[in-house]
Protein backbone atom coordinates (compact mmCIF):
# COMPACT_ATOMS: atom_id res chain seq x y z
CA UNK A 1 0.00 0.00 0.00
CA UNK A 2 1.46 3.53 -0.61
CA UNK A 3 1.73 5.94 1.50
CA UNK A 4 2.66 9.78 1.11
CA UNK A 5 6.51 9.21 1.16
CA UNK A 6 6.62 5.50 -0.62
CA UNK A 7 4.47 4.59 -3.97
CA UNK A 8 3.59 0.80 -4.52
CA UNK A 9 3.35 -2.01 -7.31
CA UNK A 10 1.03 -4.60 -8.07
CA UNK A 11 1.00 -6.11 -11.49
CA UNK A 12 -0.86 -9.03 -13.45
CA UNK A 13 -0.10 -11.31 -16.53
CA UNK A 14 -2.83 -11.93 -19.60
CA UNK A 15 -1.53 -14.85 -21.93
CA UNK A 16 -3.00 -13.08 -25.31
CA UNK A 17 -2.14 -15.81 -27.10
CA UNK A 18 -5.07 -17.98 -25.83
CA UNK A 19 -6.85 -15.18 -24.00
CA UNK A 20 -6.44 -16.34 -20.17
CA UNK A 21 -4.26 -15.48 -17.35
CA UNK A 22 -0.86 -16.74 -17.19
CA UNK A 23 -0.09 -18.48 -14.05
CA UNK A 24 3.40 -19.65 -11.88
CA UNK A 25 5.44 -16.80 -13.85
CA UNK A 26 8.40 -15.14 -11.20
CA UNK A 27 8.27 -11.71 -10.92
CA UNK A 28 11.17 -9.70 -9.47
CA UNK A 29 11.32 -6.30 -8.10
CA UNK A 30 14.13 -4.16 -7.99
CA UNK A 31 14.03 -0.76 -6.74
CA UNK A 32 16.27 2.69 -6.99
CA UNK A 33 16.85 6.09 -5.87
CA UNK A 34 17.96 8.40 -8.72
CA UNK A 35 18.58 7.50 -12.26
CA UNK A 36 22.11 6.83 -11.34
CA UNK A 37 21.94 4.62 -8.02
CA UNK A 38 22.39 0.70 -8.53
CA UNK A 39 19.24 -1.06 -8.81
CA UNK A 40 18.14 -2.63 -5.05
CA UNK A 41 16.46 -6.15 -5.26
CA UNK A 42 13.52 -6.15 -3.03
CA UNK A 43 12.48 -9.66 -3.32
CA UNK A 44 9.88 -11.34 -5.53
CA UNK A 45 6.57 -13.62 -6.10
CA UNK A 46 5.03 -15.69 -8.49
CA UNK A 47 1.99 -14.94 -10.56
CA UNK A 48 -1.41 -16.91 -9.26
CA UNK A 49 -3.73 -18.66 -11.20
CA UNK A 50 -5.50 -15.31 -12.20
CA UNK A 51 -2.47 -14.26 -13.21
CA UNK A 52 -1.99 -11.20 -10.58
CA UNK A 53 0.96 -11.17 -8.15
CA UNK A 54 -0.56 -10.00 -4.76
CA UNK A 55 2.45 -10.23 -2.49
CA UNK A 56 5.11 -7.75 -4.33
CA UNK A 57 7.26 -6.02 -1.64
CA UNK A 58 6.99 -2.46 -0.21
CA UNK A 59 8.82 -0.07 -2.22
CA UNK A 60 11.79 2.03 0.48
CA UNK A 61 10.72 5.75 0.85
CA UNK A 62 12.95 7.31 -1.55
CA UNK A 63 12.38 5.18 -4.54
CA UNK A 64 12.46 7.06 -7.71
CA UNK A 65 12.37 4.20 -10.53
CA UNK A 66 11.09 0.56 -10.43
CA UNK A 67 11.85 -2.13 -12.01
CA UNK A 68 9.80 -5.64 -12.63
CA UNK A 69 11.33 -8.65 -13.52
CA UNK A 70 9.12 -11.42 -15.72
CA UNK A 71 10.60 -14.85 -15.98
CA UNK A 72 8.18 -15.85 -19.25
CA UNK A 73 10.37 -18.72 -20.83
CA UNK A 74 9.51 -21.18 -18.01
CA UNK A 75 5.61 -19.95 -18.18
CA UNK A 76 5.22 -20.59 -22.06
CA UNK A 77 7.90 -24.04 -22.41
CA UNK A 78 5.06 -25.30 -19.49
CA UNK A 79 2.23 -23.96 -21.49
CA UNK A 80 3.62 -25.60 -24.87
CA UNK A 81 4.22 -29.01 -23.36
CA UNK A 82 0.76 -28.92 -21.62
CA UNK A 83 -0.99 -28.00 -24.87
CA UNK A 84 0.92 -30.36 -27.18
CA UNK A 85 0.15 -33.45 -24.47
CA UNK A 86 -3.62 -32.43 -25.09
CA UNK A 87 -3.34 -32.86 -29.00
CA UNK A 88 -3.19 -36.25 -30.77
CA UNK A 89 0.38 -36.38 -32.71
CA UNK A 90 1.57 -34.01 -30.15
CA UNK A 91 3.82 -31.99 -32.71
CA UNK A 92 5.71 -29.71 -29.69
CA UNK A 93 6.99 -32.80 -28.33
CA UNK A 94 8.47 -33.77 -31.67
CA UNK A 95 9.50 -30.74 -32.61
CA UNK A 96 12.34 -28.95 -30.15
CA UNK A 97 11.76 -24.95 -31.44
CA UNK A 98 13.36 -22.46 -29.40
CA UNK A 99 10.14 -21.81 -27.16
CA UNK A 100 9.74 -17.77 -26.07
CA UNK A 101 11.20 -15.42 -28.46
CA UNK A 102 11.64 -13.32 -25.38
CA UNK A 103 12.60 -15.44 -22.56
CA UNK A 104 12.56 -12.32 -20.06
CA UNK A 105 10.54 -9.14 -20.00
CA UNK A 106 12.06 -6.01 -17.23
CA UNK A 107 10.03 -3.06 -17.48
CA UNK A 108 11.42 -0.27 -15.94
CA UNK A 109 9.20 3.22 -14.72
CA UNK A 110 9.50 6.15 -13.06
CA UNK A 111 7.11 6.46 -9.80
CA UNK A 112 6.65 9.02 -7.19
CA UNK A 113 5.42 9.28 -3.54
CA UNK A 114 2.07 8.43 -2.57
CA UNK A 115 0.74 6.46 -5.71
CA UNK A 116 -0.19 3.15 -6.75
CA UNK A 117 1.64 1.82 -9.78
CA UNK A 118 -0.18 -1.04 -11.45
CA UNK A 119 1.29 -2.52 -14.39
CA UNK A 120 -0.46 -5.08 -16.29
CA UNK A 121 1.98 -7.13 -18.84
CA UNK A 122 -0.32 -8.50 -21.91
CA UNK A 123 2.02 -11.19 -22.82
CA UNK A 124 2.28 -13.64 -25.71
CA UNK A 125 5.43 -16.50 -27.44
CA UNK A 126 6.83 -13.23 -29.99
CA UNK A 127 5.66 -10.06 -28.22
CA UNK A 128 4.72 -7.76 -25.23
CA UNK A 129 2.93 -4.97 -24.32
CA UNK A 130 2.98 -2.85 -20.85
CA UNK A 131 0.58 -0.38 -19.68
CA UNK A 132 -0.11 1.73 -16.69
CA UNK A 133 -3.35 0.34 -15.19
CA UNK A 134 -5.68 0.93 -12.19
Amino acid sequence: MSTSTTASVSTHILDTSIGRPAGGVAVQLSARSGRRADWQALGGSATDADGRCKDLPALPQGTTHVRLDFAVEPYFEESAKKQADAQQDAPANRDSGAGAFFPEVAITFAVVPGEHYHVPLLLNPFGYSVYRGS
